[in-house]
């Protein structure tokens, strides 16, 4: 990754959750910033029309501010600029928690949409892990440029640059739109979870007194 970067993010009591990453490669040139404690306003533009529709949910209800701008080799297809954009992402959600002082740390959420089901669980715990379970037989594309396989994938991608815990899993659900937008939304929301104040913890929540 190239391109300037702020300090890692504060910690809840001296505000300012922020992160900004930069990465160019020869296949893509990304830019994300995002505000663990803005109000979902979201600014999203990659060239792939459901992946921005996919960040836009993750931006409106995890409550993050979250801003993208994507160029990538969309002539080839849309792998490497969803999978670039999901590691700029990955690495500025992790700028942004900071020391992690005083968050919940863990969170989970499970979102229905129509007759899909989708459950998050997420440990902030820097060390990145994902389970990750969907219907089989899904329909292979949505919309002209996004591959359902690549949901795991850019989950994947998140999970091994923001070090977290993630398992995802969607028990029934038919129609692949929707499957896919319940992951995002229960994502969105168990991160929300996991990055607010305990009002009660002092310090970084693990034995370990890092995270």
């Amino acid at each position: 990754m190239s391109g300037a970067r702020p300090a890692a993010g504060e910690g809840i009591a001296g505000g300012g959750r922020r992160g900004r990453v930069e990465r160019r490669t020869k296949e893509t040139t990304v830019l994300v910033e995002i505000d663990l404690d803005g109000t979902g306003n979201v600014d999203v533009s990659t060239g792939v029309g459901f992946f921005d529709h996919m960040l836009a949910q993750l931006g409106k209800h995890g409550l993050f501010d979250l801003t993208v701008k994507t160029e990538g080799d969309l002539h080839i297809d849309s792998h490497h600029t969803i999978e670039d954009t999901s590691l700029a992402l990955g690495a500025a959600f992790r700028q942004a928690l900071g020391d992690k002082t005083g968050i919940r740390r863990f969170g989970s959420a499970a979102c229905p949409l129509d007759e899909t089901l989708a459950q998050a669980t997420v440990d902030l715990s820097g060390r990145p892990y994902l389970v990750h379970r969907e219907p089989e037989g899904m329909a292979p594309m949505i919309g002209p440029d996004y591959d359902t396989t690549m949901t795991r994938h850019i989950l994947e991608s998140f999970v091994a640059q923001a070090a977290i815990c993630l398992h995802m899993h969607v028990p029934y659900g038919r129609n692949a739109h929707h499957i896919v937008e319940a992951q995002f939304k229960a994502l969105a929301r168990a991160l929300r979870e996991a990055c607010e104040p305990d009002p009660r913890a002092v310090g970084v929540p693990s034995t370990k007194g890092v995270l």
